[in-house]
């Protein structure tokens, strides 16, 4: 009898740890970009800087300053502890790497990359 108890305690755990990743898969999907960027501001943890994070422009944003500075296939931006990262093509077709300011938005550094 013990073991028809066993068996069906893990059904039970295994069918709500299944029904939580799929409520979580859904999730995923209807998630905006908006609230995205929201969940990526929250759980960065705050570096004490000059600039606090409530300051900082969004992804959004600063995808539209790469670009307007003439970068092109902007192929990821990740947010670090004092800035922006942002990987993308400059204006000869080269891979780059921008270091970006994160209040303003300006590229403080650029570095060539070689693995594309």
């Amino acid at each position: 009898m013990s073991n028809l108890i066993k068996k069906s305690a893990i059904a039970i755990v295994l069918g709500g740890a299944a029904a939580m990743a799929g409520l979580t898969f859904a999730q995923a999907d209807t998630v905006s970009s908006t609230a995205a960027t929201l969940v990526a501001q929250a759980t960065t943890p705050s570096t004490g800087g000059a600039a606090a994070r409530s300051q900082w422009l969004n992804l959004g944003q600063i995808y539209e300053r790469v670009v307007a500075a003439g970068y092109t296939d902007v192929r990821e931006i990740e947010r670090e502890k004092d800035g922006y990262e942002v990987k993308a093509k400059d204006a000869q077709g080269r891979s780059v790497k921008l270091y970006m300011e994160p209040v303003e938005g300006k590229i403080v550094k650029e570095k060539v990359r070689d693995d594309d």
